[in-house]
């Protein structure tokens, strides 16, 4: 097993080549982490994936988020209403190189972005039912988001209240926020070997944020033991708003290296 170097992160955090396909609003992100045992991890990762650490420890995440608006390609098309999301995942590399995201499930209220991003990626999405009720914060210290989450035709459900609570920092390289947070390469599985597809924005606006009542069952649904994410999330950061450019999945054919 490879480490991953901070110049190879850095490298991902650059714009790909070629054109977008969709342009997102991402808004009111929570991101809700658990350090975990690389062994809890690693079985349930695709042939060809390894466990990305950080200071010997794996993480999995859950972040909530919405979506108000899709655009498509560089005309800027409306391609989908406003929905909800929120993904199950973890952190991962091809011996030393691409640093990424693999998800274990993403759940959504449109089926337009379900089935769309089933068909073009690959990608794990289930439809859901989601509420979520924004908050301003009293003196002007953000917002309160409550969010709930019931997979449809599963015992997959979440809910939390998050809010942020302190400044803003974006995550410098080199720091667990930027491990956690700043990723831009998401893999995905196939019947021809493992897909990628890229993500550029700039860097979220990251703060420190508390949650409270947080209750889940994601992790159970998708394998994880129980151990692994027994009780409160060991880090929340909040990120308000991005704005994201899309690019179309590839097949990648990068041999495995030790």
């Amino acid at each position: 097993m490879r480490d991953v170097t901070d110049q190879e992160r850095l490298r991902m955090r650059e714009r790909p080549p070629g054109r977008r396909v969709m342009r997102q609003i991402w808004r009111h992100l929570g991101f809700l982490h658990w350090r975990v045992d690389p062994g809890d991890v690693a079985p349930l990762l695709p042939p060809g994936l390894e466990v990305d650490t950080f200071d010997g420890a794996a993480y999995v995440g859950i972040v909530p988020f919405t979506i108000p608006l899709t655009r498509a390609g560089l005309l800027g098309l409306p391609m989908a209403p406003a929905f909800h999301e929120i993904n199950l995942r973890t952190y991962v590399h091809r011996g030393g190189r691409g640093p990424g995201v693999w998800f274990w499930s993403l759940d959504a209220t449109s089926r337009l972005a379900v089935n769309g991003a089933r068909i073009g990626y690959g990608l794990p999405y289930f439809a859901a039912d989601i509420t979520m009720g924004v908050k301003p914060g009293e003196g002007g210290t953000g917002e309160t988001v409550d969010y709930y989450l019931r997979r449809r035709g599963s015992p997959a459900a979440f809910s939390a209240r998050y809010r942020p609570a302190g400044p803003v920092a974006p995550a410098a390289p080199g720091s667990l926020e930027f491990f956690l947070a700043e990723r831009y390469l998401l893999y995905a599985r196939s019947r021809a070997g493992l897909r990628t597809a890229r993500v550029h924005h700039a860097p979220y606006p990251l703060q420190l944020a508390a949650a409270d009542t947080v209750e889940q069952t994601l992790t159970s649904v998708a394998g994880l033991p129980a151990r692994a994410c027994a009780g409160p999330p060991a880090l929340i950061h909040y990120a308000r708003e991005v704005d994201v450019e899309i690019f179309g999945p590839r097949l990648d054919n990068q041999p495995r290296v030790r």
